[in-house]
């Protein structure tokens, strides 16, 4: 019965998701074609028209590639579970690897496995034909290549450690498995933010010292305004992967690096890019970096321990199409881990506004902090570049941006730019 119920359940979540995924992206749609042949009156003077309808039917093009995925990734989804795709992977495995560590891990692998090789064409595409129809796409296919074996490699060296110590607790350490688990997931997490500046990154990117002295030392005399501590100030080859350019700082503790894009720089006034540091810096400052990673911990805290419980009901696997019991001798956790992932973001869309919410507030608390060290209107002018540069719409849809945009409308942020000015 409860096996029953929770399938209908997931079922029904599954659809009401899809359909409100489906009319976001419509409203989305007709709402920045309806503002395609104008634009906005505070942006007149800034943005030329053909930039903005470029805006326009890039985000459109996103959209739309963004709805055949959402289709496709329900279809994948429920093969998986309702129509028995991992309960006959589990099954497949089993006969190779026979029970035990070696048969959960396989199972783990070999859904990933599949899942990327589904992914594969639209990633292809997106790079290939979208980004590249628009003028951002500066890799080559061999990159692509390179990057995709090296982020397998990299996930394989990083991840199965971590999945085999996850098992390994969830089978030996009692009930209290969930707990510990997420001790050493979050050390994990931590560590990754040290590592990822020095180690990681490098792998995809080459890192190079700030060479031109004049910006150096205009950054460096924020920095000390500011009481921020770097290891260093670094640009990053971003140009041949994209046209996109961004600014961000990564590290923690006393490991901390900012990075600049190199398209960024080559855009950007040496004052526009101390106004785009500024509010990267404002996230520092504020403490919305240790907001976020608190949160972060405390979610996933919750979502772990409700898979302490899940992982005990029979209904839970049987209503996502799986039977455990067909399995003699093999611990079931693996596909318990499976089964969480794939259905915890069918029930959470709804939440997603919240989220934005919160990240939409920092955002603006970071424009204000570098209003406050730096000229406004040098953040304005950088801002306005970048959305053009970028082709990020003037005019989204106000419903779809609260459900999915973790910055807001740029009207809305430069219009609380421009009174700071008065």
């Amino acid at each position: 019965m409860y096996s029953h119920a929770f399938s209908i359940l997931f079922v029904t979540f599954l659809v009401l998701t899809l359909a409100v995924r489906f009319w976001l992206a419509s409203r989305h749609i007709r709402h920045v074609l309806a503002h395609r042949s104008a634009v906005p009156p505070e942006f007149a003077e800034k943005i030329p028209l053909a930039a903005h309808q470029k805006a326009a039917d890039y985000t459109i093009a996103r959209t739309k590639f963004g709805m055949l995925g959402m289709v496709v990734n329900a279809a994948v989804l429920v093969a998986f579970t309702l129509l028995g795709g991992l309960q006959w992977l589990s099954v497949e495995v089993y006969k190779l690897a026979g029970p035990g560590m070696g048969y959960q891990i396989g199972l783990l692998v070999a859904y990933a496995a599949i899942s990327g090789l589904v992914d594969l064409p639209f990633d292809y595409y997106k790079q290939f034909g979208l980004e590249q129809r628009f003028g951002f796409n500066k890799m080559s296919r061999g990159l692509f290549f390179a990057d995709m074996l090296k982020g397998v490699a990299l996930g394989a060296v990083i991840g199965l450690p971590l999945v085999w110590v996850v098992l390994t607790l969830m089978d030996k350490s009692g009930a209290l498995w969930w707990l510990y688990a997420w001790l050493v997931w979050s050390g994990f997490q931590l560590l990754m933010m040290v590592l990822f500046p020095t180690v990681i990154a490098p792998l995809f990117n080459k890192f190079t010292p700030l060479a031109d002295e004049s910006l150096k030392s205009r950054i460096e005399g924020l920095m000390q305004r500011v009481g921020f501590a770097s290891k260093g100030l670094f640009v990053m080859d971003g140009s041949k992967r994209s046209a996109h350019g961004n600014a961000y700082f990564s590290g923690f503790g006393a490991n901390k690096r900012i990075v600049f894009f190199d398209t960024l720089l080559s855009r950007l006034a040496p004052q526009e890019i101390e106004a785009v540091l500024a509010h990267e810096l404002g996230h520092f400052k504020l403490k919305h970096i240790v907001k976020r990673i608190g949160m972060l911990f405390a979610i996933s805290l919750a979502f772990l321990a409700l898979l302490g419980w899940l992982k005990n009901q029979l209904w839970f696997y049987t209503g996502l199409g799986v039977d455990p019991l067909l399995l003699p001798g093999a611990s079931n956790d693996a596909m318990a881990l499976l089964l969480f992932a794939l259905a915890l973001p069918v029930f959470t869309f709804l939440l997603g506004p919240l989220t934005s919410l919160s990240s939409r507030k920092h955002e603006f608390e970071a424009d204000a902090f570098a209003a406050k060290h730096t000229d406004p209107r040098d953040l304005v002018s950088a801002l306005v570049k970048m959305y053009e540069d970028n082709a990020s719409t003037l005019t989204p849809d106000p419903l779809h941006s609260a459900f999915y945009d973790s910055h807001p409308p740029a009207s809305v942020r430069i219009r609380q730019l421009n009174l700071a000015l008065q």
